[in-house]
């Protein structure tokens, strides 16, 4: 049985991403950060899949094929930290008036939900 390991993401500007991901998610380099094409991040505590970043260019597609969904206890205070570190709200007109998400974009613009789970 296979499972996910590791999910890559493609970056401009590694450090920067980098440094918004582990933020964001407290991940911590796997291996540090002296790699200036490809980084693993990985949890803190050590559950959960890593989040690679791969400096390569590539054209950012609308909407993605394919987001993040972060869970979120308390989704207010997340979206606001959030924020704060560089993400942007992204809103879009068909997102329903009850939905359980609040759409974000990262800093070079790859796009994920805060899912509320205190619900």
């Amino acid at each position: 049985m296979v499972r996910i390991g590791s999910i890559v993401l493609r970056v401009d500007d590694l450090r920067r991403q980098a440094e918004f991901w582990m933020a964001a998610l407290d991940y911590v380099p796997r291996d540090g950060l002296e790699d200036d094409d490809f980084v693993v991040l990985r949890p803190r505590q050590g559950a959960g899949p890593n989040l690679s970043l791969d400096r390569v260019r590539s054209e950012l597609h609308l909407p993605p094929r394919i987001h993040l969904d972060l869970y979120a206890e308390n989704q207010a205070e997340e979206v606001e930290r959030l924020v704060a570190l560089g993400a942007t709200e992204v809103h879009w007109d068909r997102r329903p008036p009850d939905a359980d998400y609040v759409i974000l974009a990262d800093p070079e613009g790859n796009r994920f939900c805060v899912v509320d789970v205190g619900r």
